[in-house]
């Protein structure tokens, strides 16, 4: 079977944005609260509380997001909830009114297609919420609800908020606000369908799917594709799977994954040591123990080795997300750290997804910490930003950054160096993650064409005897072209 992936995507570099933390809107008569006891935007967020985020408010930001490169922006969950994080989800077809309810979302959604950035929601289809008026109709009749078998009842009388009695239903990972849902019931699979359709017709370009690995109707995320491509065969389907996911990477089910395989590896090896242990203990990637170039080497080939190609190119990389804590804080507050890592982001095959605020080095340690609101412009890191800005446009500019092939010239000691070839554009990737100056003595048989300058970042270099010897700064990287 010939596998089909979305070719945009091949070409995205993707923007996460937590809706209730990136921009509240400047014009108050948008609000549907103005006077909400919102938490102060600047301090610590906590678990349950709301800092008033909005659609309109990102719509005000498009200029900014462009203007960094981004043209692709996922969105953690939009839809009504009763959490600030929306992955409780109560009402599948409108978007939450503190976001600005489904007019807002339209505004953004034709803004943001003008801007030409693609737009990916969050599709939370494991469960629902106790607030889903499904489940809130078996809360209130029991066995005589109509909806009893949208759901996994296992007793009576269920308890949906107190731990002092069994729940007698399952939820997701036993929260009991999470109820799962029985997706073996034909009705609650078209239902979960018609969700997915409704929105591509609406207009957005993908889903990402929530813990989708816990669903294990025999199937099911066949049917989701095809019904999904059906509408649009460049829609863009990625599962949040943290792990080796070729079960899901087959062609028939998603176009990718949320690559923590690349994240954990990557961190490992431009943070080592300087990882903060609390930061990563009990996280489902591994950032730890510190990696060397051979070692990373290795655990990128391998990644390579994993999927088709094609499924390469459209895999989400990241650095960090919602569920983790920022680099920039992992790392204990090593700028040299987030500067690698994140040219190794953008030269790695697949589409980079950057968290919010991480381009301008947001701190933040794990939930509900990495959730912070977006820092004002006085509190940027402007160098960070420029990198980002800097790394983000030379993608864009070269191809073979998006699609070419990948290949590993060196990696010895913390120096690595690949290239990225596609046709005559070959270009040269080095990163010195060692804390003294590193050289290097690369064979010209091992590449196409001869590099004719340092396009980014710092260190030298000099073509002779058929040979291309570079040297760089401790803690640096750069590239040639």
């Amino acid at each position: 079977m010939e596998i089909q992936t979305p070719d945009w995507v091949k070409h995205a570099v993707f923007y996460q944005i937590f809706p209730d933390r990136f921009a509240r809107t400047q014009q108050p008569q948008k609000r549907l609260l103005n006077d909400a006891s919102w938490e102060n935007w600047e301090t610590m967020p906590t678990l349950q509380g709301y800092k008033g985020g909005d659609l309109w408010g990102i719509i005000e930001q498009l200029d900014y997001i462009q203007d960094l490169g981004i043209n692709a922006i996922y969105f953690t969950p939009i839809f009504q909830s009763a959490s600030n994080h929306r992955y409780h989800t109560h009402d599948y077809y409108q978007v939450d009114p503190l976001l600005g309810g489904n007019q807002a979302f339209r505004k953004f959604l034709d803004a943001a297609h003008e801007r030409n950035i693609k737009v990916v929601l969050d599709g939370v289809f494991n469960h629902a919420s106790r607030g889903f008026f499904f489940f809130h109709d078996i809360l209130e009749n029991g066995p005589h609800s109509p909806w009893v078998n949208w759901f996994k009842i296992t007793d009576w009388p269920l308890a949906p908020y107190t731990g002092d009695l069994p729940a007698n239903y399952e939820s997701w990972a036993d929260n009991r606000a999470l109820p799962t849902f029985n997706h073996d019931n034909p009705d609650v699979r078209e239902y979960i369908m018609e969700i997915g359709e409704y929105w591509l017709k609406f207009g957005i370009d993908g889903w990402r799917l929530d813990v989708p690995f816990e669903v294990k109707a025999p199937g099911f995320w066949q049917e989701f594709r095809d019904r999904i491509k059906a509408i649009n065969p460049q829609a863009y389907i990625v599962g949040e799977v943290w792990g080796d996911s070729r079960e899901w990477l087959d062609g028939t089910q998603f176009d990718g994954v949320m690559n923590y395989l690349f994240t954990g590896p990557t961190i490992a090896f431009t943070a080592g040591d300087r990882v903060v242990l609390s930061q990563v203990e009990n996280r489902d990637y591994q950032t730890t123990p510190p990696l060397s170039a051979a070692e990373y080497a290795l655990k990128m080939q391998e990644l390579l080795q994993l999927y088709p190609w094609e499924i390469q190119l459209t895999q989400l990389n990241l650095l960090a997300s919602h569920d983790t804590a920022r680099l920039i804080t992992i790392a204990d507050g090593d700028q040299p750290s987030v500067e690698l890592a994140t040219l190794l982001l953008l030269t790695f095959p697949g589409a980079p997804s950057i968290y919010y605020g991480d381009e301008v080095g947001l701190p933040g340690g794990i939930d509900p910490d990495c959730r912070r609101g977006f820092p004002s412009a006085a509190n940027w890191n402007q160098e960070l930003l420029n990198i980002h800005r800097e790394l983000i446009t030379l993608r864009h500019k070269h191809p073979a950054l998006c699609t070419g092939d990948y290949q590993v010239l060196f990696a010895q000691g913390e120096l690595y160096i690949f290239t990225r070839t596609l046709g005559t554009e070959e270009l040269i990737i080095a990163v010195n993650a060692d804390t003294a100056i590193a050289t290097a003595s690369i064979d010209a048989a091992s590449l196409h064409t001869q590099p004719q300058k340092i396009l980014y970042g710092a260190g030298e270099y000099q073509w002779c005897d058929q040979e291309l010897s570079l040297t760089l700064p401790p803690r640096s990287g750069c590239i040639l072209g």
